[in-house]
């Protein structure tokens, strides 16, 4: 069942968050970039309002959510109603799929990789940007958990859980970025980019098919 509730009720609450702390979306963007390669057919799966898709130039998207779709599609986004578990493209599609802070809400973990691993073409790569459930920012998040209407419903996944999920399905040649180093309240300018994961909390995963 798709956890769409929170952002078919509180959509301009999310909109809000990205408002609000700017140098903290600015960072996570910087840290996709660093691991975006040149490509030509791209999607990112659970796009919600397309704040990621629209600055890294990806066209088309999935989310179960239809307010998230329509504010996705007010800003260009071509925008399919689906599932990470059950994307309804052919296999060997594309040569980017991109999922940011999608996997904590997903209901099977395992079997959208496995989606995500089918619709790439070989040599293309997932992108995963998600919190770190071990850093600063991912404790801090599951002590709240109870008290955010959007991460009550959220798993979350440490650096090495999600990596485990993307061996088995066959996902292979990792690369890591971290970024958000301090407390978001703190952050006043855009946070560096950092190699491998441990210290932010924001971390990027790059992987080849």
């Amino acid at each position: 069942m798709p956890r769409i509730e929170p952002f078919e009720k509180y959509s301009e609450k999310y909109e809000d968050w990205f408002e609000r702390n700017e140098f903290v979306y600015k960072s996570e963007i910087q840290a996709i970039k660093e691991l975006l390669p040149k490509m030509k057919k791209g999607i990112e799966i659970g796009v919600g309002s397309g704040r990621f898709a629209v600055p890294l130039g990806i066209k088309t998207g999935v989310d179960p959510s239809p307010r998230m779709r329509e504010i996705a599609q007010q800003k260009g986004v071509k925008v399919i109603d689906a599932v990470a578990e059950e994307l309804p493209f052919k296999n060997s599609q594309f040569e980017l799929v991109l999922m940011v802070t999608t996997i904590c809400f997903v209901d099977n973990l395992n079997l959208a990789f496995r989606e995500a691993y089918r619709i790439l073409k070989l040599g293309g790569y997932l992108i995963i940007g998600f919190v770190d459930k071990d850093s600063h920012l991912g404790k801090l998040y599951q002590q709240n958990k109870k008290k955010n209407v959007f991460y009550k419903i959220a798993t979350f996944y440490s650096v090495k859980e999600v990596v485990y999920n993307l061996n088995k399905v066959g996902l292979k040649d990792f690369n890591f970025k971290q970024t958000i180093f301090h407390s978001l309240n703190e952050i006043k300018s855009v946070e560096p980019v950092k190699e491998n994961y441990g210290q932010g909390s924001f971390v990027v995963i790059r992987a080849r098919k």
